[in-house]
């Protein structure tokens, strides 16, 4: 039964976020999925699977001008969002930081990690602190409360950790008005892409994108309205 919630997912159109969105809708819920040009097709796949709960909207999440239009666009079709799940990012790696060549993988992991997540705060965080009603979901990293096991990472790793404070922090300042927000902090996501790139390695040991869901759900949930500025390992087996 569809308690009347309007969650905006960021990254929606990944294999995490796709999850996600497909969980709530199954509920009954309203989703909105945020994704960029070169995921579009799947944005529109989703919104096509639920035509009635879910609305597609291809945007770049880390513009604070994309953020007014989609916010406009989402008050129109289902009114004002109620939660948001924070997935969009990526991850680089594979080279010691004392080996990097210049600062790609520095910029690239501060723009989509870091970046994304600050500027959905900034555009959702007002909203929702007038209405005196949110909860907010950031996906996280392991790395963020074991950066040790970020080696060959570094980059990622700053980036995530980056983003478990800000959690923190921002929870803090928003407490009062009602609003939540916590991080969540998966090891290796079960993905086709960590497959194809990990083949030797037995996913079964991996988090299901529908277990972290599920957890994400929670934290969006009344069931979690005493819980806020929490980060909360989600391993799996590894």
């Amino acid at each position: 039964m569809s308690t009347g919630a309007i969650t905006i997912v960021t990254g929606g159109a990944g294999a995490l976020g796709s999850a996600i969105v497909r969980q709530q809708a199954r509920r009954g819920e309203r989703v909105v999925v945020l994704d960029r040009t070169e995921a579009k097709e799947r944005v529109h796949a989703l919104e096509k699977e639920f035509p009635s709960q879910v609305l597609g909207l291809v945007t770049d999440v880390a513009l604070d001008s994309d953020w007014h239009a989609t916010l406009e666009h989402v008050k129109a079709k289902f009114g004002e969002p109620t939660g948001a799940v924070l997935a969009a990012g990526g991850w680089t790696g594979g080279t010691p930081i004392h080996a990097a060549k210049d600062d790609s993988a520095w910029q690239s992991m501060l723009q989509g990690n870091t970046e994304t997540v600050y500027r959905a705060l900034r555009a959702l965080l007002p909203g929702m602190v007038d209405r005196r009603r949110g909860s907010i979901v950031v996906v996280g990293a392991r790395q963020v409360l074991r950066p040790e096991a970020g080696k060959g990472a570094a980059e990622y790793t700053a980036s995530k950790a980056a983003v478990g404070a800000l959690t923190q922090a921002v929870a803090a300042e928003v407490l009062a008005n009602g609003v939540r927000v916590n991080a969540v902090l998966p090891s290796i996501i079960d993905t086709p892409s960590n497959r194809a790139g990990m083949p030797d390695v037995d996913p079964r040991l991996w988090v299901a994108p529908d277990s972290l869901g599920d957890v994400i759900a929670f934290l969006l949930s009344d069931a979690a309205r005493d819980i806020s500025g929490a980060l909360i390992p989600v391993y799996g087996k590894v």
